[in-house]
């Protein structure tokens, strides 16, 4: 069946926003001089500013003030805020201190935490592929805890807290444009604090930067926000099932910078992880393909329930948006 001008549509924002964050390492990298906490810091500054102008030419700025409203999604949006800037914080720290590789086990494995989040706290069951996927990637961590004799726990916890976000970013019920904002608007006064009181690098001083550095440093916000709207536009124009198949990009993107372009070794038992990973990914995908088939969704109005790189909601197959 030929595909409709809005799923080609649709099609090339999901890939858009999902090589987006798949080549976000690249610009990291490109800071590298600067610490981990000072590129959040300027990733939380530059999304708000984008995303308080976003929010008032979309006339959407009443959604927001319902939210500050309540104190009870306000305590919530507080805790989705702390697991993202955790995320953004080691994410970046990983790329610049030698472990992309490990970010990107992590990305790999995040859509089978999702599936364990959605057994544990929202009652779903696991079908049989899944568990054998759950069992598969189980084995590949447990190959590096018996070769290094440690975790992979960038890994772990960059998999872990994404899923934890989405799960609770699902049960809110806040569009994702504004739910960022919000996000961005409670880590902005941690974020100025650090700017005017611990920040102590080349480029603290935008009036002493040259023009060029105060543009790319303004550019994270530019790196979080536009592969959300990507995001966003493909999802209302795909079924979820066909977004999740893009989910591999990202991490993809990594592994292949890692070792080629930065040079990060690949000891064969860290291989042999990554090929665990990638056949309970393999057997994920086929399950995920093969329900869809038999339980189509609307391609229409599927409003995605986190926002980036790497976010992603325990039922839909592998959709993140993040880093």
């Amino acid at each position: 069946m030929a595909l409709t001008r809005e799923q080609r549509l649709g099609g090339a924002l999901a890939a858009g926003a999902y090589f987006s964050w798949g080549l976000a390492p690249l610009y990291f990298k490109s800071l590298d001089f600067l610490p981990a906490a000072e590129i959040v810091m300027h990733r939380i500054v530059w999304s708000f500013a984008l995303l308080l102008g976003l929010l008032i030419a979309r006339h959407q700025a009443r959604r927001v003030w319902d939210v500050l409203r309540s104190a009870r999604l306000l305590g919530w949006m507080l805790l989705t805020s702390v697991l993202l800037i955790g995320n953004w914080g080691l994410f970046i720290w990983a790329v610049n201190n030698a472990h992309l590789l490990d970010a990107s086990l992590g990305y790999y494995i995040n859509p089978l935490f999702n599936v364990l989040l959605g057994m544990v706290f929202l009652g779903e069951r696991l079908r049989p592929l899944q568990w054998a996927a759950v069992a598969l990637a189980g084995s590949g961590v447990l190959i590096q805890l018996l070769t290094f004799g440690s975790l992979p726990w960038v890994a772990l916890v960059l998999a872990s807290s994404f899923a934890l976000y989405g799960l609770l970013r699902k049960t809110l019920d806040i569009d994702a444009i504004s739910a960022l904002f919000i996000e961005s608007l409670l880590m902005l006064p941690v974020a100025l604090w650090y700017w005017w009181l611990q920040a102590d690098s080349s480029a603290t001083n935008l009036l002493a930067n040259a023009w060029t550095l105060n543009l790319w440093l303004a550019a994270a916000g530019v790196i979080t926000t536009v592969p959300l709207l990507c995001f966003i536009g493909g999802a209302r124009r795909l079924q979820l099932s066909t977004m999740g198949f893009f989910q591999y990009i990202g991490p993809s993107f990594m592994f292949v910078f890692s070792v080629w372009l930065f040079g990060e070794t690949l000891a064969p038992a860290k291989l042999l992880t990554f090929c665990c990973i990638w056949v309970a990914l393999a057997v994920y995908s086929a399950d995920a393909l093969r329900h869809s088939r038999g339980n189509p969704g609307s391609p229409e109005g599927a409003e995605p329930c986190h926002d980036g790189p790497q976010r992603q909601c325990p039922e839909q197959a592998g959709q993140r948006i993040e880093h």
